[in-house]
C-alpha cells in the first residue's frame, strides 16, 4: 500500500493542510518551514500503531505533550488532527482505506490526552469505526487509547495498524553508530538515528544479509576510494561489526571497522541498507548529508530502480541542488513548503512551474530559488 493523501490540522507548523502523495515525495522548503514536522506526523502514526510502542499516550509524551504538538497559530479549533488515505496505487481513483484521528488535552480534571474523533473507512465495507461511540460514553477512559493500538477493537482494520507500524525512519548519525555507549539506549524497532543499526544488520538472516552487503559493496566500490570488500563480522565478545577491506600498498590490503569509516561512508551504508531492506514507507531526512555531489545525484535513480522491482514509498526532505537537478524526477512528486504568519502551507507544482520543467529545466532550477530566504545575503556577524 501507499499513503496517497495526508491532511493535518493544528500539527506543529501546519494550521491546516491537505495534500496528495505519490510513490516518492520530495519535501523542499526554507529552514524551519516544517519538513521534519511533516515526516513526524507519519512517525506519530507509526508510534501509535507499534504493538510495543506505548500507543497514543507515549507518542504524545515523547513529543512533550499536546501543547508542544499543537500549532502556535491554532485558534478556535483545539484538537490536533491527522487524516490519511491508503491506496494500492498512487493513481487509484478511490483509496482502499481512510483513517482519521483527532485528539486534545483536557483543560480540567485529570487533564488527560483524549481522542475527540477517530474513524476508519474501507472502500468496500464503508465506515467501520466512528468514535466517540456508546462504549466511550460509558467509559471515558477508553478515549485515552486509539483503536489502532487496541487488538480487541482493530480486527476489521488491522491491516492499517500493520502498515503504519512498518514505517521506517532513518537519519543515521555516524557518531551514535560509532559510540552507542555514549547515548541513551533506543528501541531497536524504532531506532531513528542508527544507534543500533549494526543490530539491525545482525538480525537479518544470513542469506539476506550477505546478498544486501554484496549489492552495497558493488555500490561502495564506485563511491568510496579503495574500498574493495564489505563484510559482517563479530568480535571476540560476539558484538556485530561491519568490516571493509581497502586496497593498499600491502599485498593483502588493510581492514577497517565502522568506527573508522568516514561519516559519508556510514551514511551511505545506512541509506543503501534501508533501500534494499524495505517494502514499507521510508522516511529520510536530507540523505545528501556528508555525501559527494556525484553520489547525491544518483539517489533518485537508486530509488526509482528499486521501486520498479517492488512498491516502496519514500519520503525525503532535501536542500540539495545536486539531488533535485536529476532530470528523472517527476514534478508531481515534489511538495513545496511555504511558511507564513498563519503557519506553513504545502503545495505541489503549479501549471507554470510544470511547463518550465517540461521545457527542460530541472526541479532544482525551477523550485529551489523559491525556497531561498529573502535576505540570506544580509546574514553577517559583524
Amino acid at each position: 500500500m501507499l499513503i496517497t493523501r495526508i491532511a493535518l490540522k493544528n500539527w506543529r507548523n501546519f494550521e491546516e493542510i491537505d495534500v496528495r502523495l505519490r510513490e516518492t515525495v520530495y519535501l523542499i522548503g526554507p529552514n524551519a518551514s516544517g519538513k521534519s514536522n511533516f515526516l513526524d506526523a507519519l512517525r506519530f502514526l507509526r508510534d501509535i500503531a507499534t504493538p510495543s510502542g506505548g500507543g497514543l499516550q507515549k507518542a504524545i509524551a515523547d513529543r512533550k505533550g499536546v501543547t508542544k504538538i499543537k500549532s502556535l497559530v491554532a485558534r478556535n479549533y483545539p484538537a490536533v488532527g491527522i487524516f490519511v488515505e491508503l491506496s494500492e496505487s498512487a493513481d487509484d481513483k478511490e483509496p482502499l482505506w481512510r483513517y482519521t484521528l483527532e485528539f486534545t488535552a483536557e483543560t480540567a480534571g485529570h487533564r488527560r490526552n483524549v481522542i475527540t474523533n477517530e474513524s476508519v473507512w474501507h472502500r468496500e465495507q464503508g465506515e467501520l469505526l466512528k468514535r466517540p461511540d456508546s462504549n466511550d460514553d460509558n467509559d471515558k477512559e477508553l478515549l485515552t487509547q486509539t483503536a489502532l493500538e487496541n487488538t480487541f477493537t482493530n480486527s476489521k482494520f488491522r491491516d492499517i495498524s500493520k502498515f503504519l507500524d512498518s514505517i521506517t525512519y532513518m537519519h543515521l548519525v555516524p557518531q551514535l553508530l560509532r559510540h552507542p555507549e555514549l547515548s541513551t539506549p533506543t528501541d531497536a524497532d524504532t531506532d531513528p538515528f542508527g544507534q543500533r543499526f549494526l543490530e539491525r544488520v545482525a538480525n537479518a538472516n544470513d542469506k539476506t544479509r550477505d546478498l544486501y552487503l554484496k549489492k552495497m559493496e558493488d555500490a561502495l566500490n564506485l563511491a568510496v576510494p579503495q574500498l574493495k570488500e564489505l563484510t559482517f563480522v563479530r568480535d571476540e565478545l560476539g558484538r556485530p561489526h561491519l568490516e571493509a577491506k581497502y586496497s593498499h600498498w600491502r599485498a593483502r590490503g588493510a581492514c577497517q571497522r565502522e568506527d573508522q569509516f568516514s561519516d559519508g561512508t556510514l551514511r551511505l551504508i545506512g541509506l543503501l541498507w534501508c533501500l534494499l531492506e524495505g517494502h514499507s514507507p521510508l522516511l529520510l531526512e536530507e540523505p545528501e548529508l556528508s555525501l559527494n555531489d556525484a553520489i547525491v545525484e544518483r539517489i533518485p535513480l537508486l530509488i526509482d530502480k528499486l521501486q520498479r522491482k517492488r512498491m516502496q514509498q519514500v519520503f525525503m526532505t532535501t536542500h540539495s541542488y545536486s539531488l533535485l537537478e536529476n532530470p528523472g524526477i517527476d514534478g508531481r512528486n515534489v511538495l513545496i513548503l511555504e511558511p507564513g504568519t498563519e503557519g506553513t502551507q504545502v503545495r505541489g507544482i503549479t501549471e507554470d512551474e510544470a511547463i518550465l520543467i517540461k521545457s527542460g529545466l530541472s526541479i532544482a532550477e525551477v523550485l529551489l530559488p523559491k525556497t531561498r530566504p529573502e535576505s540570506a545575503e544580509k546574514i553577517t556577524l559583524s
